[in-house]
């Protein structure tokens, strides 16, 4: 019998992202029809556990525009919709999703906040910007300042205060070293 793999899901109005981490699987296999059946299996481990997901779509989906990218510790799955549209869950099937399927808070965008994205996964890859620390919306900063001016003006004062008191103080009686 075959285990399920712990998976992640987020969505847009035009995708759905499937994270399902199942770290040094091999033998990966990943099926997507047209009316939304999705499969994946593979196995992993020194025994060659086997994993496998099987399930149905909320929607039809585009298989020819979606791709898949299989990592070391994930495989992810860009599933595009067929139509523009904001689906209310993930699985066809109503009530309590399977334990193993959860909400993927990294890349949920509201469907509201949608339009005030900034980045498209297409142009970066789907790549995450916010965690690598290179500033966000809230950050201020200053890009009419004048490379030159500021901090560097500072710096050159501090450097000429010391330069002066070295001087001042070899200058002085009895500090160079002389009785």
């Amino acid at each position: 019998m075959s285990r399920h793999p712990q998976t992640k899901w987020a969505q847009r109005s035009d995708k759905v992202f499937i994270t399902i981490e199942l770290p040094d699987a091999k033998d990966v296999k990943l099926s997507l029809q047209p009316e939304g059946q999705f499969h994946f299996s593979a196995t992993t481990g020194a025994d060659n556990v086997p994993y496998e997901i099987d399930f149905q779509l909320y929607d039809k989906v585009n298989v020819e525009e979606s791709k898949a990218a299989v990592g070391l510790r994930t495989i992810c799955y860009l599933v595009k919709k067929e139509e523009r549209k904001w689906w209310s869950r993930l699985l066809k099937q109503e009530g309590k999703p399977p334990v193993y399927l959860k909400v993927d808070w990294d890349k949920w965008i509201d469907e509201d906040e949608e339009s005030q994205n900034t980045f498209d996964d297409k142009e970066f890859g789907g790549m995450d910007f916010s965690k690598l620390g290179m500033g966000g919306a809230d950050d201020e900063f200053d890009l009419d300042a004048d490379p030159k001016d500021g901090d560097d003006d500072e710096m050159n004062e501090n450097k000429a205060e010391k330069a002066d008191e070295e001087e001042a103080t070899t200058s002085a009686p009895g500090t160079d070293g002389r009785p």
